[in-house]
């Protein structure tokens, strides 16, 4: 007889599943003190079974909260998934601040500092990028080759701390609606202008587009410089006389900006000077496990040195928006999520759509069953600290501690969200294996896995498996995270960054109709 314990983890008393460590086989019996189970059908890692029966209809069970209801009967050592399980409405309590504690700071003369760039304003950067910037897909390719015309061992001989010059780009622009749509592109384009790990840019559109440059010029106050900024420059294909011309003036315009940039060095700044963006992608069974409370820690200890974590995807917190709102430090904060979580109910029906069907084919592969689950184990991310404030797409984030931003479950358009409202330093979770990696924010990626750190060991900067596999406590993990966070932030390159990934994930939300 095999312990129960060596092959599941039951996660909570109130839970009647338990999340399988590695492969199990049909037949395998297993013991804990009086309970036994012979499990029914060979359970992948990261998958459920079940520890007692459960009725059709009645709520199946995890983290102590509700997953789903059986939608037929379940005995005991069932494999629990999509045969067996369904997404049913329920009503939750949102108690707006009734679980919202006060953060717990450290002394000043406590403060961790890192090595990042003082930027004017007083924000401060973790890399040293020049950006070019497309405000339309019409002008994306002439951005192209203005960025191409500063890369190779030349420029990194002669210009070894800029980080590089990086053209931001997209598909979208025009044959857009006004409004929300418009506004939230302004910000996109706002944000990488204003991004602290930007020392310089040059925005580029076509001249007759909807997303006009003078526009976000003028609503963003971008021509109003601040003492020690560098000049930008604001050029349209169509006045500046066509490819040619424009990418002639845009080379200049960079080869103007780089000197300053070069000159810059790091600095000891204190942590409380990081916004951290958090995110998950392919993510399985064991990410609400391992990586994403560990990550959970490193937001609440950072946020404890007076620093901003902000997490994000608002329909993969579907079904556990309640941990949120009982968080929140005002009601006002509190009914942000849930008008949030309406609006998207509604913008998915507007589109055929359904929320809880969110879990993607690698998801369910990992053990991923509801939208329900895969939000319990999301919002883990997010640790303990109180809600402080929850922005729009994009928007710039200025209130410290703990925030949720508003973004799509689409990891690429997600993190642009997040970067653009000022994130200067990312971590990523994942289960499945995501090679995300970004420009200009540098992005952590966390193995939810032992097998899956191994099998990708060159595209995983850490590994949260180790709870797993019985070596290393939830809170270990999650120092780790807090100490690689200060690393990187000071320069450390990530797995992506070795790689050399992060030139396409440029992917701004596109709301409402292309027209």
């Amino acid at each position: 007889m095999l312990r129960l314990e060596d092959f599941a983890l039951r996660l909570h008393d109130a839970d009647n599943v338990a999340v399988i460590k590695r492969t199990v086989k049909a037949g395998t019996e297993l013991a804990d003190g009086t309970q036994r189970l012979t499990v029914n059908q060979t359970i992948p890692g990261g998958h459920k079974i079940a520890l007692t029966g459960i009725a059709a209809g009645e709520p199946v069970r995890k983290y102590g909260q509700i997953i789903g209801f059986a939608s037929s009967r379940i005995a005991p050592g069932d494999h629990v998934h999509t045969q067996n399980v369904e997404v049913r409405d329920f009503g939750r309590d949102y108690g707006f601040c009734v679980d919202a504690r006060p953060v717990s700071y450290h002394p000043p003369e406590q403060m961790w500092f890192f090595q990042g760039y003082a930027r004017p304003g007083g924000k401060v950067g973790t890399r040293n990028y020049l950006a070019v910037i497309s405000s339309v897909n019409c002008s994306a390719s002439v951005s192209r080759y203005v960025a191409e015309r500063f890369k190779g061992p030349d420029f990194r001989r002669d210009f070894p701390n800029v980080d590089g010059v990086v053209a931001f780009t997209h598909k979208v622009g025009c044959g857009i609606q006004p409004g929300a749509p418009h506004k939230l592109l302004q910000r996109v384009a706002a944000g990488i202008a204003r991004h602290p790990n930007i020392a310089g840019y040059v925005m580029i559109g076509l001249g007759c587009e909807v997303n006009q440059v003078q526009f976000i010029v003028k609503d963003y106050r971008l021509d109003e410089l601040r003492p020690g900024e560098q000049p930008p420059t604001f050029l349209t294909i169509q006045s500046t006389g066509g490819v040619r011309k424009t990418v002639e003036a845009a080379t200049a315009a960079v080869a103007r900006l780089l000197p300053a940039a070069n000159a810059l060095r790091r600095t000891p700044q204190p942590i409380s000077k990081l916004i951290l963006a958090e995110n998950c992608g392919g993510s399985d069974g064991n990410s609400g496990i391992t990586a994403n409370p560990a990550l959970g820690v490193a937001s609440d200890e950072l946020v404890r040195y007076g620093g901003t974590s902000v997490l994000a995807e608002t329909p993969e917190i579907y079904g556990a928006e309640h941990l949120l709102t009982r968080r929140a430090v005002t009601p006002e904060v509190g009914q942000k999520i849930v008008d949030l979580i309406r609006w998207w109910e509604a913008y998915a029906r507007a589109n055929e759509g359904t929320i809880d069907n969110n879990p993607s084919y690698g998801n369910k592969e990992g053990g991923l069953t509801t939208i329900f689950e895969k939000s319990l184990g999301a919002v883990a991310k997010g640790g303990q600290a109180p809600l402080a404030a929850v922005y729009q797409y994009a928007e710039e984030i200025t209130t410290p501690g703990f925030c949720f931003m508003d973004t799509p479950g689409y990891d690429p358009v997600s993190m642009t969200g997040l970067v653009c409202g000022g994130c200067n330093v990312g971590v990523f979770t994942t289960g499945r294996g995501s090679v995300y990696g970004c420009k200009p924010t540098p992005c952590i990626k966390v193995a939810t896995n032992t097998p899956l750190f191994h099998h990708m060991e060159e595209d995983m900067d850490l590994n949260a498996g180790t709870i797993l596999d019985g070596t290393e406590t939830v809170e270990q993990v999650g120092r780790r995270i807090f100490e690689e966070i200060v690393a990187v932030a000071s320069g450390k390159p990530t797995k992506s960054e070795l790689a050399g990934m992060g030139d396409e994930e440029f992917a701004p939300w596109l709301l409402g109709a292309q027209f």
